[in-house]
């Protein structure tokens, strides 16, 4: 396993995760103090910057990063997400907080948060199934959940909530099993990290593949503003860069 490179980190973060049941708010250093509220469908843009606001008053911080659940372009989403209310696309987040915010795939969040140095696979089991290459300071969102998997079924349909509540724990296990072989093989990873609620299910674990942590997303939002500083540079250089 290779050491990541050292990094900077230069100001307070907040992090806000967002997921289809609840938001999920950490504070650098301190990912222990984690704060929560729920979300669902009627849950806009406009109702979390009030939700988060109110719930961080008594804390300080610089920036924010977000994890979004759905497809991200550019620091914006690119879609409505299916399980939240609508408004998200065009919001404009730097405006309504104040504060200069990054935003990316939630499973590029949690896949930052987990990563080791070398080349690795995140696989976020959970209502569907998130992806996530990393390497040499560079992440890219999948959409493996797309790819042709098993008896006609797409990736995303064998091994998401529903594919382990209609097939069954053993049939799933196998699959998740098969997928991380595949895809690591595919893509020439080092390892496959497996995260999201479903991934303690994976007993035993594949050859070459680890859980995360549920500290994983917070610790990625800490990351996403990590900075190199170098000698007479008046502006830092960013380590991660997500590409498209």
């Amino acid at each position: 396993m290779h050491e990541a490179n050292p990094h900077v980190t230069l100001m307070d973060v907040l992090v806000i995760d967002v997921g289809g049941s609840n938001v999920k708010l950490c504070l650098s250093p301190d990912i222990e103090n984690a704060r929560r509220f729920q979300s669902g469908t009627l849950l806009t843009p406009e109702s979390l910057v009030e939700r988060v606001l109110a719930l961080t008053r008594d804390w300080h911080y610089d920036v924010i990063s977000i994890g979004f659940p759905g497809v991200t372009d550019r620091n914006q989403p690119e879609a409505e997400p299916g399980k939240l209310g609508g408004g998200w696309v065009g919001f404009d987040f730097e405006r309504a907080f104040g504060k200069r915010v990054r935003l990316v795939n939630d499973a590029v969040l949690q896949a930052l948060g987990a990563y080791d140095g070398g080349r690795m696979i995140f696989l976020g089991l959970g209502t569907g199934l998130g992806s996530t290459l990393i390497t040499e300071h560079v992440l890219v969102p999948l959409e493996l959940g797309d790819l042709p998997f098993r008896d006609g079924q797409t990736m995303s349909q064998r091994l998401s909530r529903d594919g382990l509540s209609k097939n069954g724990h053993e049939c799933w296990l196998a699959d998740v099993h098969e997928a991380c072989r595949v895809i690591r093989r595919a893509m020439v990873a080092d390892y496959v990290v497996l995260g999201g609620g479903n991934a303690k299910r994976v007993d035993p674990l594949p050859a070459a593949v680890r859980r995360g942590s549920n500290k994983d997303a917070c610790a990625g939002g800490f990351r996403l503003w990590d900075e190199f500083i170098e000698p007479h540079d008046r502006e830092p250089h960013r380590v991660w860069r997500v590409v498209r």
